[in-house]
């Protein structure tokens, strides 16, 4: 019964790295670079299960790393703009705000769900210990 808590914790965890990720994300997709190497690449999670070695079942999720965006960067004409490189053009990041706000609406209801798991399983346990009384 205990592993339910090992489980919803777990996922838990996964979607606050999610969250954060997505957070960063959104705090620099306004950023400009003077070369397209020095732009800002959106980053995701990459998330695996993990599995129990006697049963080979589902223990619980994990994080595996953080990978970078390999869509292009934007180039814009802005020779006003200090960061512009010697032909006026700044490179901007490859975030897509859209895409970012619907990943951080799904880890929130997944972290919102994985926290009512946790609760109900909690309140299981609490309720099965009192029926000794």
């Amino acid at each position: 019964m205990f592993k339910v808590l090992d489980i919803a914790g777990s996922a838990m965890n996964a979607q606050m790295v999610r969250l954060n990720t997505t957070a960063s994300n959104m705090a620099n997709a306004d950023s400009v670079a003077t070369t397209e190497a020095e732009a800002y690449r959106a980053k995701q999670p990459v998330f695996a299960a993990l599995l129990q070695e006697t049963a080979n079942a589902a223990a619980g999720v994990q994080v595996t790393g953080i990978v970078e965006s390999q869509a292009p960067v934007i180039k814009r004409y802005e020779p006003g703009n200090p960061m512009a490189d010697a032909d006026g053009y700044v490179f901007g990041s490859n975030v897509n705000e859209v895409e970012e706000m619907a990943n951080m609406i799904s880890a929130s209801r997944s972290f919102q769900n994985n926290s009512e798991v946790f609760n109900t399983s909690k309140d299981l346990m609490m309720r099965t210990l009192q029926l000794g009384r």
